[in-house]
Parts: C-alpha cells; sequence; structure tokens
C-alpha cells in the first residue's frame, strides 16, 4: 500500500533526510465533498540506532503526498533511518533508508 521515499546524506557531521510519503490525505472538508472519510497522517517520527532524530504530530495541514526535511548529528555513514507514520484510520507504516 504506502510507502516513504527515503534520501539520507551524511555531509560535515550533519544528516539532512528528505522523505517523500505516499498518502492522499484527505481532509476533513475535502472527505466531504468527495463523501468518504477523512484520513491523512497524524503521526511521523524517524530514528537512527534506536534513537529518535525527528518526531512530529501532525493534521490535516499536510498536502497530498507528503513531503519532509529535517536534519539531525549523531550518526554515521551506513546507518539506517527508519521511518514509521501511522495515520487516522490507525494504518502504520514502516520504511528504512541507508545514510550515504
Amino acid at each position: 500500500m504506502a510507502k516513504t521515499r527515503i534520501k539520507a546524506k551524511l555531509r560535515k557531521g550533519v544528516v539532512t533526510v528528505k522523505t517523500l510519503s505516499k498518502h492522499p490525505m484527505l481532509s476533513y472538508v475535502e472527505a466531504k465533498r468527495a463523501k468518504k472519510e477523512a484520513n491523512f497522517i497524524t503521526y511521523f517520527v524517524a530514528e537512527v540506532n534506536d534513537k529518535v532524530v525527528f518526531e512530529v504530530s501532525t493534521s490535516q495541514f499536510l498536502s497530498k503526498d507528503p513531503y519532509l526535511k529535517f536534519a539531525f548529528t549523531g550518526a554515521e555513514k551506513g546507518d539506517k533511518v527508519k521511518i514509521t507514520w501511522k495515520d487516522l484510520k490507525g494504518a502504520t507504516v514502516v520504511s528504512t533508508g541507508k545514510i550515504k
């Protein structure tokens, strides 16, 4: 079903992560108009070596197929970034990517 594309690059000690998640992100207004049930990503977390490096609670303000970018320190090339998000209906998607 859904998947998250991850690009993570280490440069001068800072890892920059770019993510693109496949999700329709139907807000309450759009869902009512389309006569469907509202559904959007409500929680997003990124972990490296079992440490949380980015965490956010979201709402219906994100657009379809949301793109997120964030940076952190304390990782090395070859470490894996694990992205987990959960939507309003309770579906959970986990994706991983390697830091280059």
